[in-house]
């Protein structure tokens, strides 16, 4: 039955791909007979290129030249979005790459590392949003539940009662909502303002799917799509452009890991010391501890802030306690757990690392302060590998 069920159908063809071609090699050209009996490669050989000093030659590419330049530039203006979700694929992907290859080299086949991999992701972050939602939907009916009596003891109190006999506020509050509700143009707004939110909502998760989607894509594809990209560069030049290649694409796995695994720490590490100190929604807050850990330089300091905050209504003395020890935590995250953690990812400078979070959040945002590090060190080596040694060559 196995044999069976192995066998293609009665009719069936093989499904086409599209392969890449043979390398080029003079000494093993396919030779073809034609009806005349003469013997000549299959496709060809190419003419001589004309001269690039010939006016209409010249004329012709500076015209393409710039017509491509501007149908790059007017491609990249209208697909602003799709970049973005491409850039956060494909670093998720190389992100999840030394994790593909690690269970690969313990016999696992790469699909199934593959999905195991996207599968832990996708649960952490369904987890994040298990619980997050949840505890916006109980602040916010508990808001609105008590919204009225916090309403109605602010009305009681002696404060409202003289500001209403010197300055009439019930009467100036009860003319403003008359014309409030009389107004169509702020009903328009409220509901204007409710379809927006959802419509970023549903932008948003419709983006979350299509990261997801190109993430697995992209994982399945990696070494197919390097080795094509190798092959477009000139032979003599393809094996240095490979090895610095997977050096770039290895550092910026390893930042990815290790930053993920300086996160869970830095997370962990928070939702302990919540937890001793009965800070509330401590599950929560450690999740946003992890996500804004993510965010180099900045990440940690804002996930402090965010916690002191909701630390300061259980009272000083616990925001006091938390920030003691967290800051503390942050320093020894700096000079012993980070330098072990990422001594295998990348080595930038402190001043490129800051200039280059700025910039890249001030270009792409979140995306862009993620994606900000690796990008130096990749610029970092292409420069101390070909520029630095290309000029100690004169």
């Amino acid at each position: 039955m196995a044999r069976r069920l192995r066998q293609p159908l009665p009719g069936a063809q093989p499904r086409l791909r599209f392969e890449m071609p043979p390398e080029y090699v003079q000494e093993q050209e396919v030779l073809t007979t034609d009806p005349d009996g003469e013997v000549r490669p299959q496709f060809g050989r190419p003419g001589p290129r004309m001269s690039p000093q010939h006016p209409l030659y010249m004329g012709f590419m500076g015209t393409v030249g710039v017509g491509l330049a501007l149908l790059v530039y007017w491609i990249g203006s209208n697909t602003t979005q799709l970049l973005l979700w491409i850039v956060a694929a494909l670093f998720i992907a190389l992100g999840l790459e030394p994790v593909v290859g690690w269970l690969e080299n313990r016999k696992i086949p790469r699909p199934a590392g593959i999905l195991v991999s996207v599968t832990v992701l996708v649960s952490a972050v369904v987890g994040f949003f298990a619980t997050l939602i949840p505890t916006i939907v109980e602040q916010v009916t508990e808001i609105v539940e008590q919204a009225p009596v916090w309403i109605r003891d602010f009305i009681d109190s002696e404060f409202f009662r003289s500001l209403d006999d010197q300055f009439g506020v019930r009467d100036r509050v009860a003319e403003e909502l008359d014309k409030f509700v009389n107004d169509p143009a702020a009903v328009g707004g409220i509901f204007g303002g409710v379809v927006g939110f959802g419509s970023t909502v549903a932008n948003g998760l419709f983006g979350a799917l299509i990261v997801l989607v190109l993430s697995l894509y992209f994982l399945a594809a990696l070494p197919a799509m390097k080795k094509w990209g190798y092959r477009l560069a000139p032979r003599s030049r393809r094996h240095r452009v490979e090895a610095l290649s997977e050096e770039i694409t290895r550092s910026v796995g390893n930042y990815v890991i290790g930053q993920a695994c300086v996160a869970l720490l830095n997370a962990t590490f928070a939702f302990i010391v919540m937890s001793i100190l009965g800070i509330p929604f401590a599950l929560l807050l450690a999740f946003v501890v992890a996500l804004l850990a993510f965010i180099p330089l900045v990440g940690g300091m804002i996930a402090a802030v965010v916690v002191l905050l909701v630390s300061l209504t259980e009272g000083w003395q616990t925001a006091a306690i938390y920030a003691i020890c967290y800051f503390a935590y942050l320093q020894f995250e700096a000079y012993f757990i980070s330098p072990r953690i990422m001594q295998k990812a990348v080595a930038v400078p402190g001043a490129v690392a800051v200039i280059s979070v700025i910039a890249g959040g001030s270009l792409l945002g979140i995306l862009g302060a993620l994606i900000a590090i690796p990008t130096a060190a990749a610029v970092l080596l292409l420069i101390r590998e070909i520029y630095i040694v290309r000029q100690d060559q004169h």
